[in-house]
């Protein structure tokens, strides 16, 4: 059934409603610009409000005299796989981030024991300003604030493709899944706040919404992607509720089915240091050992304090007002896909290179590395989304907006999914799981690239953009992660299991010349 193609235009669009969406929105509206925000789900989601996780951390410099010894450690801890300046920016930018938070109306939670080492975050070596930035505070001051500046919500709005006139991205193709009624929006610029590539894979903590599928059409309107092998991979829940995050500092207290190494309760105590996986760190066995338990999930018991530190004891009270029931006996926990530290490639304005489009948040890259320092995503998306949206505001008012032709941007798409394009999806993400999280081989990871060749068939026959989408950014990863032969941070490939010097380098992805992604060092 066909269905009528609707025509605006605005000054500027942004595309995702976590964090980074809302505040680029908002910064572009409060810069004079007529703005709509756009998301595949509500308003306020995307990762940023994942309800599987007790809430978000946002760190920062301690002081100003704490930023040089934090940006030096953010990039350590990339493995120099972070661009020096956008992680400059990043810290550099937390301050003021904060300070409109509050001017806003924002409630942020400060620590009560502040020095206890569960405050020091992931990966990180000291402890920093931490604040809890908590989602239903947030999204109240926010929606507020949207609403006063006169952003247009476009909820359950699908991105398809982009629209480009002249070399220029001029709007996008977006899907009403309600209605099922195709939208071309024009824009003087775009702003890609989509979230990271959580949704190719079906063992995810992610929401439904994050397709990951936004680089594929950014990928095929010119812009480039880096670090996109390095995806934080994070112990899960199996057992007593699925798809929730496990809190990783009770490995200190824990014993996992599987794990007998030497020395089991230092490299326990160590994995407590951060929840994502690394290939950099000894304590890496710990999570091959519950990658060996497979979808069952590996059991975790618990030897428990009488008093647990503050940073536990919030995981406690949040998961048993969650779930009924306390999280300290009968868990089964699994390696999940979790956040992205690469996407695409932008500046410290969110500029891609390509004219009339920007990006910011999770679906970029560049400002974290082979492993990034626990609560840098929220900051991410704080610092870069205002600085894209202002940008984006910017760029849009030098641009003569014209809305384009609906006709001739149609995309076919099918809502509900059509079956070969439900079933397409469903396999694309189960091999994912299988074949490029843990102990990623030559062998698996080009089966991966036969099936995304049959994925491609699907959809040139079906005409499915969204399986199209989906494919082609699962492609990038794949290209990324076979051209990166060693383990480093978040990437692990079991053929190549040590770090090789040579390769301390971001890699970029390109489209070639055929349509395929192309993998070369940063240059």
């Amino acid at each position: 059934m066909a269905h009528a193609t609707e025509t605006e235009s605005f000054d500027v669009l942004v595309v995702g409603a976590g964090i980074a969406g809302c505040e680029a929105a908002l910064a572009a509206a409060e810069a004079g610009a007529r703005v709509a925000l756009a998301s595949a789900a509500d308003t306020f989601s995307g990762s940023s409000f994942f309800p599987g996780t007790w809430g978000l951390g946002l760190v920062g410099p301690a002081d100003d005299k704490d930023e040089a010894d934090f940006v030096e450690t953010i990039l350590e801890v990339g493995r120099g796989m972070a661009l020096p300046g956008l992680a400059s920016a990043l810290v550099r930018g937390v301050a003021a981030a904060v300070g409109r938070l509050e001017e806003r109306g924002v409630e942020l939670q400060q620590a009560e024991r502040p020095e206890e080492r569960d405050f020091i975050p992931c990966f990180d070596r000291r402890c920093r300003s931490w604040h809890g930035l908590g989602r239903a505070s947030y999204r109240a001051a926010t929606e507020a604030a949207l609403r006063a500046a006169g952003v247009t919500a476009l909820p359950f709005h699908e991105l398809l493709d982009l629209v480009e006139m002249d070399g220029r991205v001029c709007g996008a193709v977006l899907f009403d899944v309600r209605s099922g009624a195709e939208r071309v929006v024009g824009a003087g610029a775009v702003v890609l706040a989509t979230g990271g590539f959580g949704g190719l894979f079906s063992r995810t903590l992610t929401m439904p919404d994050v397709t990951g599928t936004a680089a594929a059409v950014a990928l095929r309107h010119g812009a480039r992607l880096v670090n996109v092998e390095f995806i934080q991979i994070m112990p899960g829940l199996v057992e007593p509720v699925r798809g929730v995050v496990f809190n990783e500092r009770t490995f200190r207290y824990a014993r996992v089915e599987g794990l007998d190494a030497p020395g089991a309760a230092g490299l326990l105590d160590t994995r407590g240091g951060h929840g994502p996986f690394t290939a950099s760190l000894p304590d890496r066995v710990v999570d091959f050992a519950v990658a060996a338990a497979g979808a069952r999930g590996a059991a975790v018991s618990y030897d428990l304090p009488e008093k647990l530190p503050e940073f536990m004891q919030t995981y406690f009270d949040w998961f048993e007002d969650a779930f009924g029931r306390r999280p300290d006996g009968g868990l089964r926990i699994a390696p999940y896909a979790h956040a992205s530290n690469g996407g695409i490639l932008a500046d410290e304005r969110g500029a891609t290179g390509v004219p009339g489009l920007f990006a910011c948040g999770e679906a970029t890259g560049g400002m974290h590395g082979a492993d990034r320092i626990g609560g840098l995503s929220s900051a991410n998306g704080l610092v870069f989304g205002h600085a894209a949206g202002r940008a984006a505001a910017g760029d849009a008012a030098a641009t003569r907006v014209t809305a384009p032709n609906a006709a001739a941007h149609a995309v076919k798409a099918r809502s509900p999914l059509g079956v070969p394009e439900r079933e397409g999806l469903l396999a694309l993400r189960h091999a994912m799981d299988e074949r490029c999280l843990l102990g990623r081989t030559a062998e698996e990871l080009q089966a991966m690239g036969r099936l995304l060749d049959e994925l491609d068939r699907d959809s040139a026959r079906t005409g499915s953009r969204r399986l199209a989408n989906a494919a082609l950014s699962a492609r990038a990863l794949v290209t990324a992660m076979l051209a990166r032969t060693e383990s480093r941070g978040a990437h692990h490939r079991a053929d190549f299991p040590e770090e090789d010097p040579d390769q301390a380098r971001p890699l970029v992805i390109r489209l070639g010349s055929d349509g395929r992604p192309v993998a070369e060092p940063l240059g």
